[in-house]
């Protein structure tokens, strides 16, 4: 390794920061944060493993962007707009070229710094004898009391999503070589997620609970479900899929689970009442992004994924699992 520890952080993360507060262009041991004027702050943290968040071997600047936008993911959840981040690298002793992969990684920070108007705070750099390892602790801010949160749904809502889902679980496929004519757009929605930032800062007074699709949209619903003391059923038929998942279903059709089962969407889903319809349809216009009712909260505490039939088309999948 030609550079130590402060060398990287001079060269490629002290140009990422303000020189001034909060983050005094990384010379200080912490970052000293004035919350802005009458905001609340809302903080998030998610930690992006080798392996199992992304590959080795994947391009740097790429698993910058991912480790940023799944924490963007979780600030658009609670409606917030994103202020500023710390990031925290564990990089292995036998990793070659640490400063060619710092440099690339550094360039997908800024590229997405410019992007969501935020930049860092702070954070650290160190080895380890294990995989390689990135946490980002995100930082926003949302207007006193209107923080998006998870419970809250109500006996009767209606349960939406929005744009597509499955395209990143059948985008790691196309890498792992299970589907053997890879699409790059799939390929791209798993490396390069979504944060839907606008969608969360206009659900306030319209949705009664919100959270981002991380884990499968059957695991992440069981959470809504749980803080609510409901259940839900789903319509297979009108969870939204994009052309590019349709296609690869007319030759494996088997894959149709991961539009339920699979992770790494990081759309919005979110509940709410029915009376508050047109408001979503208006929201949905003005972002020109697709809000897709796909169910509704029920009384009986059970997860259906129900199929034209009547069917539940659930087979004990619980979504993505750490443990």
């Amino acid at each position: 390794m030609s550079s130590g520890e402060f060398d990287l952080i001079s060269q490629y993360f002290s140009p990422l920061s303000n020189q001034g507060a909060p983050a005094f262009g990384l010379r200080d041991d912490a970052a000293v944060l004035t919350p802005p004027e009458g905001k609340d702050l809302v903080f998030t943290k998610d930690a992006l493993v080798a392996e199992v968040h992304f590959f080795s071997n994947d391009p740097a600047d790429l698993v910058a962007r991912k480790a940023v936008r799944v924490n963007l993911s979780d600030l658009a959840a609670m409606g917030a707009e994103p202020l500023g981040y710390l990031v925290a690298l564990a990089l292995p002793k036998d990793m070659q070229d640490i400063e060619g992969w710092v440099a690339a990684f550094a360039r997908g920070l800024k590229q997405d710094q410019d992007e969501f108007d935020w930049s860092l705070f702070g954070g650290d750099t160190v080895s380890t004898t294990g995989p390689l390892m990135i946490t980002i602790t995100a930082i926003g801010t949302v207007d006193p009391g209107k923080a998006l949160r998870r419970n809250g749904a109500q006996e009767a809502d209606d349960i939406y999503v929005s744009g597509t889902l499955g395209d990143a679980a059948l985008g790691l496929k196309c890498l792992t070589k299970e589907v053997v004519t890879p699409d790059s757009a799939l390929i791209n929605r798993y490396h390069l997620p979504q944060p839907r930032l606008d969608l969360g800062q206009n659900l306030w007074g319209i949705a009664t609970s919100v959270m981002d699709i991380s884990d499968g949209l059957v695991g992440d619903i069981r959470h809504l479900c749980a803080l609510s003391g409901l259940g839900a059923t789903i319509e297979s038929d009108l969870i939204p899929v994009s052309d590019e998942f349709g296609k690869t279903l007319e030759s494996f059709p088997l894959y149709k689970k991961l539009i339920w089962n699979g992770g790494d969407d990081y759309e919005l889903l979110f509940t709410a009442p029915a009376h508050v319809a047109d408001d979503i349809r208006k929201i949905s216009k003005s972002l020109g992004l697709d809000l897709t009712k796909i169910g509704r909260m029920t009384k009986e505490k059970a997860i259906v994924i129900q199929a034209s039939n009547g069917d539940n088309l659930l087979q004990g999948e619980q979504g993505y699992r750490h443990f």
